[in-house]
C-alpha cells in the first residue's frame, strides 16, 4: 500500500507511524506518544494555540480512520458541552465516535486512546 503523510507544520519533529501496530513496533514508549499527539492534535482542533510538529504516516485507510475519529472525538465533546451527557444528540455522536473507533482500530490494529 502507498503510504501517506500529513504535515501540520514545516519543521516536522515527530512521527506518528500508524502502521505500527501491523509493524509490531508497539510498546510502551510508542503508546504513550501516540496518546500524548492525539491529544495534542485533538487541542489544536478546539482551537488552543499549541505547536503540533508531528507528522502523520501510514496507509490512506489509517489516515481516513485516524482523521474520522479525531472529528468525531471533537464533535462527541462538544455535544457534551452544549447538551450534556444524557441528551440523544449526545447518545448519536457517542455511537458515530464509538463507530469511528472500532474502524480505527480495525485498520490500524492500534487502540483508540480516549474512552
Amino acid at each position: 500500500m502507498k503510504e501517506q503523510i500529513i504535515q501540520e507544520d514545516k519543521m516536522v519533529e515527530e512521527v506518528l507511524d500508524l502502521s505500527a501496530g501491523r509493524n509490531n513496533k508497539l510498546n510502551e514508549s510508542w503508546l504513550a506518544m501516540f496518546g500524548f499527539w492525539t491529544k495534542m492534535i485533538l487541542r489544536k482542533i478546539f482551537g488552543e494555540n499549541v505547536n503540533v510538529p508531528v507528522q502523520i504516516k501510514g496507509s490512506r485507510s489509517e489516515i481516513e480512520s485516524f482523521a474520522n475519529s479525531l472529528a468525531r472525538e471533537k464533535r462527541y465533546m462538544e455535544a457534551i458541552s452544549k447538551y450534556g451527557l444524557n441528551d440523544a444528540r449526545t447518545y448519536k455522536y457517542r455511537s458515530e465516535l464509538d463507530g469511528a473507533t472500532r474502524k480505527f482500530e480495525r485498520d490500524t490494529g492500534l487502540k483508540w486512546p480516549f474512552k
